[in-house]
């Protein structure tokens, strides 16, 4: 079958068209190293059925027509778009600086949309449950005031002045300590967490998630992390992060329903669910239309 080049538009394999707001963008579909010199790899965005592969240049297909899309390499990570994406991913400057560890901790299948899997990215509230004596601990159950925007400037949402009380907020911790944490969201499907690093107060280690939409209510979430630290090894990295992520995976596969409400009166809020009620807010005003309940105009 001939290869033909995007002609900007696509329909996804249910037929569903995607929202601008979606098909214009990149969206990560494997990480770097899953398609070594040489290497394919067969995978799905959307409904639909992709093809990566690394030869003379990297290259991605459509499975159903051959249709060559376009594709770049970010952050560990391949990325390709369904329709007219920017020249280049939102920036993480960190991830540039020579003395960090750059690691993609791993690319893991869970049954959960996308949205929902970025929101509990987003939700300080269960750290001392779900990652007890880890990101949290009883009695320090408290999520602080902090403050979130949506900038329309830079299109995505930003939470500061997190604060929370973590027993081992990294490998490298020696002992428990308030952490500031600094959440950001700058594409539907992606979020970028910084945070105190433990072994030099003047900086921040980064940890992102990437959630490759595969169905509306199934994911590959790559996590990748931008880290201080000359101690431990990847391998003892990665696993620390895998750990967390072991913890989460459970929680994020018994949500019901699996796709993510946008509606504010769907489900209650609580004031620790500032950044979650404004991620449903950008995704509403956005037309995000895959892996939401879309909120219903009265």
């Amino acid at each position: 079958m001939g290869l033909k080049k995007s002609g900007g538009t696509s329909e996804m394999g249910n037929s569903k068209t995607l929202a601008p707001a979606l098909r214009d963008l990149w969206h990560v579909i494997a990480a770097s190293q899953e398609v070594p010199m040489g290497g394919r790899r067969v995978t799905t965005l959307f409904d639909t059925g992709l093809t990566v592969s690394r030869n003379e240049r990297l290259r991605v297909a459509r499975n159903d027509d051959g249709t060559l899309l376009p594709v770049i390499e970010r952050y560990g990570c391949i990325w390709t778009s369904f329709g007219s994406p920017s020249a280049d991913l939102f920036p993480i400057i960190e991830y540039g600086e020579s003395d960090r560890r750059n690691i993609i901790a791993g690319s893991i299948g869970v049954n959960v949309s996308a949205p929902r899997a970025i929101e509990n990215f987003l939700d300080m509230g269960h750290f001392p449950y779900v990652h007890t004596d880890i990101l949290g601990a009883e009695p320090h159950t408290e999520v602080k005031e902090y403050d979130v925007e949506i900038s329309f400037e830079r299109d995505e949402i930003l939470a500061t002045r997190c604060r929370f009380f973590q027993p081992k907020a990294a490998l490298t911790a020696t002992e428990g300590q308030d952490v500031d944490y600094i959440y950001r969201v700058p594409h539907p499907y992606c979020s970028v967490l910084y945070k105190s690093c433990p072994t030099d107060e003047s900086r921040l280690d980064v940890i992102a998630i990437f959630c490759q939409p595969m169905t509306e209510e199934t994911i590959r979430a790559h996590l990748m992390l931008s880290m201080i630290d000359a101690d431990n090894t990847d391998a003892g990295i990665r696993r620390f992060q895998q750990t967390i992520f072991g913890q989460d995976r459970p929680i994020l596969e018994n949500q019901y329903p699996k796709r993510l409400p946008l509606d504010p009166r769907a489900e209650t809020p609580i004031r620790a669910d500032k950044s979650a009620i404004a991620y449903r807010r950008w995704l509403s005003q956005k037309g995000v239309n895959y892996g939401v309940i879309p909120q219903q105009l009265s």
